[in-house]
């Protein structure tokens, strides 16, 4: 596998192979330029013209021959300035740039790499065991790998900084990607790479406490660690918060806004497609939602048992709910943020979440007052919090007297709002790692 860096070396050793052959063949080959046809001023003959004449073999003064030398002179120059250009250009790339490799080894991988970066995948097929994928971005050549096939030791690590992407939400992800740890820690034991980070989706309790001995303030190798939820570790130096994003591991897909998504009228004030835990709030949100008749304006869909995997029918049903609906509702589970939050956004139905902290070890009260959801409230998102679903009813009152008009205003600054988050997050986690891993003096 050919990084984004050797493609590069590769791309300046033609250069200078082209401009070496353009100056042999400029200095040595490239025909003369003839004399011109123009008389020479000779002696005067006896009939008091001029003689013309033909200095072969002679030392007489040709005005052409300065002409030629200054230009192999200037050929030479040109040569030799093309030259210095490539090698500066060469050595200036590789004091400045960094090459990272991301092993995507959890589904959010995707989300950071598809839907934050924009980028591609190679092949196509999300079923295919190896994908992979690169691009350049600030000062750095990223490559990112993903699929079953890559496991540790059996891959080559091309690049001397590497981000991996962990599953860390319950015990038996934990043990998988404590492997995937020791085999990073391996690499940098034996200086096969230099610098580590980490995205983790992180436990939706925030019991995340496991992964803290990896890190280098505490005598790991780990040197930047980005989490996902209200993690209390978060600190905004060497450990920062990064987004649930959308469920790629169900096949969400990178959504293109479209004419007819933000300017037709939906059919639906609202929706909720999704698991009705017992004596949770999303009992009292189905209750509150009939006993106005306001369920009959909304497409519900409630089931009493979580499903990990989609058919073909409810992925359809789901992404049609999104379209046809204004508002998405966004009740609490284990954790307040959830992958339908992102995955409103990105059809432009507003989310209205119950703006509530779950049990467990989330919350960094000593960094933040706005806790839950955090970095969705810092980032300024347009949603409406809610702390109790019995506040719907007047909401919804609200929204059936909203002008098409207006509601697609507030589509377009959802969109927009949603496309400079991902944005600000890429280029955010570009600059952590670039301030992170470059030495000071080249960064």
């Amino acid at each position: 596998m050919r990084g984004a860096r050797r493609r590069l070396c590769s791309a300046l050793l033609v250069a200078y192979g082209l401009f070496s052959l353009y100056a042999a063949y400029s200095v040595f080959l490239r025909p003369r330029r003839p004399a011109a046809p123009r008389p020479h001023r000779g002696r005067r003959g006896p009939r008091g013209g001029f003689t013309d004449h033909v200095a072969l073999g002679n030392e007489e003064w040709n005005p052409w021959d300065a002409e030629e030398k200054n230009e192999l002179a200037a050929s030479q120059q040109r040569y030799e300035a093309n030259l210095k250009m490539i090698k500066y250009a060469r050595s200036h790339l590789e004091q400045t740039s960094l090459r990272v490799q991301i092993w995507g080894k959890a589904a959010i991988g995707l989300y950071l790499w598809q839907h934050i970066f924009g980028g591609h995948l190679e092949p196509a097929d999300v079923t295919a065991q190896w994908r992979e994928g690169s691009q350049k971005a600030g000062k750095t050549y990223f490559s990112f790998l993903t699929g079953p096939s890559v496991v540790p030791g059996y891959f080559s690590v091309d690049a001397e900084h590497v981000v991996l992407v962990l599953n860390g939400r319950e015990p038996a992800k934990v043990a998988y990607a404590t492997q995937w740890l020791h085999h990073a820690q391996t690499l940098v034991e034996t200086r096969k790479i230099q610098h580590v980070a980490v995205v983790l989706l992180g436990n939706e309790r925030c019991n995340n406490a496991w992964i803290e001995p990896y890190l280098k303030r505490n005598g790991g190798f780990v040197k930047l660690l980005f989490v996902t939820y209200d993690c209390a570790l978060v600190n905004e130096e060497d450990i920062f918060q990064w987004p649930l994003g959308v469920a790629t591991y169900r096949n969400f897909p990178v959504v293109e806004p479209s004419w007819s998504m933000i300017y037709d009228p939906r059919s639906y004030l609202c929706n909720f497609l999704g698991t009705v835990y017992k004596n949770s709030s999303r009992e009292t949100l189905i209750e509150t939602l009939k006993q106005d008749g306001l369920d009959k304006l909304c497409w519900i869909a409630a089931r009493e048992q979580w499903q990990p995997q989609e058919t073909n029918e409810s992925f359809k049903n789901y992404h049609d709910a999104l379209l046809q609906s204004d508002l998405t509702l966004c009740p609490v589970g284990i954790n307040t943020e959830c992958y339908r939050i992102y995955e409103a956004c990105s059809y432009g139905s507003l989310p209205i979440i119950e703006d509530v902290m779950t049990p467990g070890d989330c919350g960094n009260s000593s960094m933040y007052h706005s806790a839950p959801l955090q970095l969705l409230k810092t980032m300024g998102a347009p949603f409406i919090f809610i702390k109790n679903w019995k506040e719907l009813p007047a909401i919804l009152e609200k929204e059936k007297k909203k002008s098409l008009q207006e509601k697609i205003q507030r589509r377009k600054k959802l969109l927009e709002w949603y496309r400079n988050f991902k944005a600000w997050m890429r280029q955010k986690f570009i600059n952590t790692l670039e301030n992170s891993f470059l030495p000071r003096d080249k960064g």
